[in-house]
């Protein structure tokens, strides 16, 4: 260290030290860059100036800590005046007249001076610096609220700041654009160019302080949690039901921001207020109370829940994550054990429920024929099903909201209803005012489809068993293995490109035509944008080169996924058996997925031979 500078020896982490020590004004993370450079802590700067964190179609999410590959107020700035000079080059004088909303969640990193809602203000003074009008919410707020507002308000963008069910030490900084969906390419690229080019912080970007009296800066807090409740009650149906229910349910924000949304959501419904898990109702960004806050993970996250449930004789769990974008549910019928739905089942419960609120104000035959659902390609096929006998559309997306979102916002603009879409990972999007998963909504109407079949003494479990038997079983099993080595992972995939050929032959594409016994039946790689279906054998979907993806199709009905995760060292599978209906043994049904499972482990992912590390229990 001379003068006070980095001198490692490595020019391209000294000259990134260097530069990060000019435009930080944050004491924290400064002096903990300057510790590090003083102890020759070499490895230690590595980590956090090696990389830039890359800004892609889910905005950023990264460990909050000093550095270009953490989470900070600099880089925050940073992404700010990027994101605030690609929307002036798209929207021209358009963004001062109508703005961009800013949210943020609980989370909270004291050793860095770093969290949501200090992020969210260092936005807010980004993008008011340079005339733009920011609508920044004066307290925490799910993340559904975000592109409510954006589609409500008739903004520019919206930005939430929130890194929902990640760990504690992580936050994110996700984008809506104008359509008021998740932004997908090439805006992500155009921004992250920008973010390039505009990396030394403008004059007033640090002027936080200049919010308490900015005319640009307003609060949307009260007017958005009106309309957003009003506009909810649409798909509340059976409000004389809800008055009069004996229902109880009991919900959990495990640490996050729901408690009070979801409150007022069952009240917007009529409903009773859900009993709230005390030790978990308020937001605490330590999340004290459990190894991971993801109520995916299943019961290990609603041991508290299950124990109020016990006390005050309650049927039900509701469980969002942090950010309340997402929601799981589980049922403990009379006498019987706690049963946690899958993301498939839940997306079976509510997309048969939406269906049957709609047929009941659509009364006109010919209206079905302009209503679509959407899931994710990875997500149960249930709702194809219903849509062949039902007579309604369903489209398949690429996996994440962002696709669906926006594949929404495309049908509503050709006056299409669109009444429903899911993804396996717990997330429901049950209205089309909010074109992202929304954990609030999907709890109210969830607590509505239970006060109804109460009334006809139907448990959930039981609806969802009349719902497969109405429309064919779709048993899915899902799960990954972790793999850090990206070669392992790329030699995998490539073998099931060129199967049979030990070489590798780039030119010679030979995919399996069957797995341990099960024939194959149709392929698609989206990765190389190949799909056996097609006349042309060109997938329909968008292909991208950065990330693994291939789907085989099975003689039996099956279906499987293989994929890597864009954030974790994971390789995912996502199978399911599609049955016909009245093929209603779930005994053999599951034992066939159980064994085409197995031969896809053991022929597919070859865990021994790439040591590769099973899902954690």
């Amino acid at each position: 260290m001379e003068n006070g500078l980095s001198s490692t020896g490595d020019v391209q982490l000294d000259n990134a030290v260097n530069q990060w020590l000019r435009f930080d004004k944050n004491l924290l993370t400064a002096e903990l860059v300057r510790s590090l450079v003083t102890e020759g802590a070499v490895e230690e700067l590595r980590k956090c100036f090696g990389s830039r964190m890359e800004f892609g179609t889910a905005g950023l999410r990264a460990a909050m800590g000093p550095g270009t590959a953490c989470m900070n107020d600099l880089t925050i700035i940073q992404t700010t005046q990027g994101l605030c000079s690609y929307l002036e080059q798209c929207f021209g004088d358009a963004l001062k007249a109508r703005g961009v909303v800013v949210g943020y969640d609980a989370r909270s990193h004291p050793p860095s001076g770093g969290g949501s809602k200090r992020f969210a203000q260092l936005a807010a003074a980004v993008l008011t610096s340079r005339g733009v009008p920011v609508h920044l919410f004066s307290d925490i707020t799910p993340t559904p609220f975000v592109p409510f507002t954006v589609s409500h308000l008739g903004l520019c963008a919206g930005v939430m700041v929130t890194a929902s069910h990640n760990p504690k030490q992580d936050n994110g900084y996700k984008v809506y654009w104008e359509n008021g969906a998740q932004i997908v390419p090439p805006h992500d690229q155009g921004i992250s160019a920008a973010i390039q080019t505009n990396l030394e912080p403008w004059p007033d970007s640090w002027n936080t302080d200049c919010l308490t009296h900015c005319p640009l800066l307003k609060d949307p807090y009260l007017d958005t949690n009106t309309h957003y409740y009003r506009t909810i009650q649409q798909h509340c149906h059976y409000r004389d039901i809800n008055k009069k229910s004996e229902v109880k349910i009991v919900h959990t924000s495990v640490h996050g921001v729901g408690h009070r949304f979801v409150q007022s959501a069952f009240e917007a419904f009529d409903l009773r207020p859900p009993y709230a898990v005390e030790e978990q109702k308020d937001p605490d960004p330590e999340f004290p109370t459990v190894k991971y806050p993801n109520p995916e993970e299943g019961k290990g996250v609603l041991t508290l829940s299950f124990a109020l449930a016990e006390r005050e004789g309650a049927s039900i769990v509701l469980a969002n994550d942090p950010d309340a974008d997402r929601l799981a549910i589980a049922e403990k019928p009379s006498g019987d054990q706690w049963r946690v739905f899958s993301g498939n089942e839940l997306g079976a419960l509510l997309g048969w429920w939406v269906f049957r609120c709609w047929k009941l104000t659509n009364a006109e035959p010919s209206a079905v024929k302009s209503v679509y659902m959407l899931a994710s390609t990875v997500s149960s096929k249930i709702l194809r099903a219903i849509a062949l006998k039902e007579g309604f559309h369903f489209e398949e997306t690429l996996t994440g909201f962002k696709w669906m979102g926006n594949r929404a916002r495309e049908l509503l603009d050709q006056n299409k209803t669109v009444l429903f879409a899911f993804e396996e990972a717990i997330g429901y999007m049950c209205s089309s005012a909010v074109l992202d998963k929304d954990g609030v909504s999907a709890a109210a109407i969830a607590g509505e489809m239970t006060s109804y079949l109460a009334t006809k003494n139907t448990t959930l479990s039981q609806q969802l068993s009349a719902v497969y038997e109405e429309y064919g079983y779709h048993i899915s099993k899902n799960s990954y293995f972790i793999c850090h080595d990206q070669e392992v992972i790329r030699s995998l995939f490539q073998r099931l490109r060129h199967y049979g050929n030990e070489d590798n032959d780039q030119d010679a594409v030979s995919y399996p035509s069957e797995c341990g016994g099960f024939a194959i039946t149709a392929v698609r790689d989206l990765t190389t944008g190949y799909d056996s279906t097609q006349r042309d054998q060109k997938a329909v979907l968008p292909t991208s080169t950065s990330s693994q993806m291939i789907t085989f199709t099975f003689s039996n009905g099956g279906v499987a996924t293989m994929r890597t995760s864009g954030t974790e060292p994971k390789i995912k599978y996502y199978t399911e058996l599609c049955a016909a209906p009245g093929n209603s043994d779930v005994g053999v049904l599951q034992k066939e997925l159980d064994d085409l499972v197995s031969a896809i482990v053991e022929n597919f992912f070859q865990p021994i031979k790439n040591n590769l590390l099973p899902k954690p229990e």
